[in-house]
């Protein structure tokens, strides 16, 4: 069994694959004063919880935009599994052309998301990949399968937190569709503001993407926290897969040690 984990700003998200079945997939809070041994305890019961042996455990693979946890998360998993992860960036063998002003700018888990369509849904098409995590990004494929470029949006949870801390009398609300766009009271009128806000927001700049890219057919892949909410609201959202990146990491890991693939 394999190891992969999401580092993000704010979730770490883990799961465990025995080849190709899942096994387990579970988040926790991301938390910079969090040591090797509180991430370590975290995951070692969640193992224990659904009765999986943590010896059986004898690699992984770890995408990271927070690179204050890097030792943190390495040393986790040296101290309580036995071994040193993978980890997204130089040297680590993708198969992604990244055609852009630097390549060592592009995040892991945008690279990840990239092969993980690619490997999933790669057609001799354009494809864009959204994900709704911290910062909302797009992510262009060509249809020579490169990464071309992209996008980076404010994310939903955190305009939320902007709008609640920055104003005395809005109250925190769950971040769901109202029944109407023409809300009635403080709490419709957030969540109208926020859901059909960010629907607008990905509706235009999907369309402003395949203008420029001048392409009959693009598909529209989706992924993150707040992707399902998103996509009932609009039509330019063709697929989403909440378990895009730690797919496209469990597929980067045997690509990297195939012999521990079979």
């Amino acid at each position: 069994m394999i190891l992969c984990i999401d580092v993000g700003n704010t979730n770490i998200k883990y799961a465990i694959f025995d080849k190709n079945e899942l096994k387990i997939s579970f988040r926790v809070a991301t938390d910079l004063k969090k040591t090797s041994d509180e991430y370590g305890s975290q995951l070692v019961n969640m193992i224990e919880t659904m009765h999986l042996k943590r010896c059986e455990i004898t690699g992984g693979i770890v995408s990271s935009v927070v690179p204050s946890l890097d030792y943190t998360i390495d040393r986790m998993c040296d101290l309580y599994l036995g071994f040193k992860p993978l980890r997204i960036g130089p040297g680590l063998k993708t198969g992604l052309n990244i055609r852009c002003d630097d390549a060592r700018e592009v995040g892991a888990d945008r690279i990840v998301n990239c092969v993980s369509t690619l490997v999933k849904y790669g057609e001799k098409k354009p494809m864009i990949v959204v994900d709704f995590g911290t910062a909302t990004t797009f992510n262009i494929i060509s249809a020579n399968s490169e990464f071309i470029g992209g996008v980076i949006a404010p994310g939903i949870k955190g305009s939320l937190d902007s709008l609640v801390n920055g104003t005395a009398k809005l109250p925190r609300v769950e971040i769901e569709a109202p029944k109407s766009v023409i809300a009635k009271n403080t709490v419709t009128n957030m969540q109208a503001g926020i859901v059909f806000g960010f629907a607008g927001l990905v509706d235009y700049i999907v369309a402003k993407i395949k203008r420029e890219l001048n392409a009959q057919s693009v598909k529209t892949v989706a992924t993150g926290g707040f992707s399902q909410i998103i996509s009932k609201e609009i039509s330019s959202i063709d697929v989403v897969d909440k378990m895009l990146t730690l797919n496209g990491l469990k597929y980067l890991y045997y690509l990297n040690r195939p012999e521990e693939k079979e």
